[in-house]
């Protein structure tokens, strides 16, 4: 499956899934890097709990308020906290979103008092 419908766009909506099988859908900021996607996330959202425990989703192209842009694909992700998928997946999305992605980071670090842990997603079609 093509990844052409996420090009330029900002936003996609991954919708993981509870033990019930409800999904839930999150609109996300990502990177692309060749046939990858990656998320950035702190480590204890409910998505990337969800995706350790399972890694199915779906994704989608979509607006900052999750209107979809695009058609949903099925994907496998893949929550990683090493250091360096946290380094790789910081400069990619660095590269993308610039000085805001820096400062979200910083005012995420203020609301945690500083101990802001993140994981990195990995998201294959």
């Amino acid at each position: 499956m093509s990844l052409e419908q996420f090009q330029k766009q900002s936003y996609l909506n991954i919708e993981t899934f509870r033990k019930s099988g409800q999904g839930v859908k999150t609109p996300v900021w990502f990177a692309q890097d060749g046939d990858l996607l990656y998320i950035w996330t702190q480590t204890g959202t409910g998505k990337a709990k969800r995706i350790r425990r399972d890694g199915t989703v779906n994704i989608a192209p979509c607006t900052g308020s999750g209107d979809l842009l695009g058609e949903w694909l099925p994907a496998r992700a893949q929550a990683d906290d090493s250091p360096e998928a946290l380094k790789h997946v910081e400069e990619l999305m660095r590269k993308k979103y610039g000085f805001i992605f820096s400062a979200l980071g910083f005012l995420g670090m203020l609301r945690m008092r500083g101990g802001a842990k993140y994981t990195a997603i990995k998201i294959q079609v």
